[in-house]
């Protein structure tokens, strides 16, 4: 993937893999906020409703040098999912000073998982709970990055126009709901892949379980369209911005599977992973040539690595 990739990946290691920062940001034990939560003491009470119900919503974005990657993009999206779930949530002012410690906490010597998490609160009733948790990138990760992925493609089972006519079922909106996404990734890899890309029931490219699908096609780069009942991705967003810099063109368009399996590349965008080059989709092994964009190269001058 590059050498911003390799770079990458050596500043994930500096810290071990049971390092956290916990920062509570609204909700859970009295105090001041934001603050600094022990990470090995309990958060959240029994009856939360993230933990009972996955009533809530989240964002994950990368810490890099010690600096939350694009937080403005994260923080929109995460005011988009409140409102769909109908809840208020901090301000993007108390956020953003929760993100400001939670980065100053874990420091510039390695990359970090930032994740924002805003639940319901209690079921007995009580205010939403609001906190930030910041971990180690992961070694899948990593692997991704530098040496790409192999995907299976599996049913979501709804049709492309889902969302728009069941507003309710949050196609989306980033809930913690992610039990049908997590056993969906167990299935890929109890079969031996990285990774999964989501049809619709007419057979549309949707996205992955935590990640939008980008492919590279004579020049240009192209997207399925939120239209089709998909997060709208944060990475995807920012690279939009470096390529309209740079002269490469970044579409929204309806795609099929047989478009991913003779596009010039495919890769998995995600806030963590970054870019993923897909190299194989079921038993097909995609052609690993140059497609002539530099992908993870954008990504990266995106959000602060290169």
């Amino acid at each position: 993937m590059g050498t911003a990739a390799g770079e990458g990946a050596d500043r994930t290691t500096d810290r071990g893999a049971d390092a956290r920062v916990v920062v509570l940001v609204a909700g859970g034990p009295d105090g001041p906020r934001p603050r600094v939560h022990p990470a090995g003491e309990p958060l959240l009470l029994a009856d939360d409703l993230a933990a009972v119900r996955g009533d809530g919503c989240f964002e994950t974005l990368l810490v890099v040098g010690g600096r939350p990657a694009k937080p403005e993009r994260h923080l929109a999206r995460l005011a988009r999912s409140a409102s769909a779930l109908g809840l208020t949530g901090p301000t993007a002012g108390e956020w953003g000073a929760g993100i400001a410690l939670a980065a100053r906490e874990w420091g510039p010597g390695s990359e970090g998982m930032l994740r924002l998490v805003l639940s319901r609160g209690p079921e007995r009733g009580g205010p939403e709970t609001a906190y930030i948790t910041v971990a180690p990138v992961g070694p899948h990760a990593v692997r991704a990055r530098a040496e790409g992925i192999a995907v299976t493609v599996l049913g979501r089972g709804f049709p492309a126009d889902f969302a728009a006519s069941a507003p309710w079922m949050l196609l989306g909106a980033k809930t913690l709901s992610y039990a049908a996404n997590m056993a969906a990734l167990r299935h890929a890899a109890a079969d031996g892949y990285d990774d999964v890309v989501y049809l619709s029931s007419e057979g549309e490219v949707l996205e992955g379980p935590r990640s939008t699908i980008l492919i590279a096609r004579s020049g240009g780069l192209v997207s399925p369209p939120a239209e089709v009942g998909i997060l709208e991705g944060t990475t995807l967003g920012a690279l939009a911005e470096v390529a309209e810099r740079e002269g490469v063109p970044v579409r929204r368009e309806r795609l099929l599977l047989t478009d991913l399996l003779t596009a010039d590349a495919v890769w998995l965008l995600s806030s963590v992973t970054l870019a993923a080059r897909v190299r194989r989709i079921d038993d097909v092994t995609l052609d690993g040539a140059d497609p002539g964009v530099d992908v993870a190269g954008m990504v990266d001058r995106a959000v602060g690595r290169a």
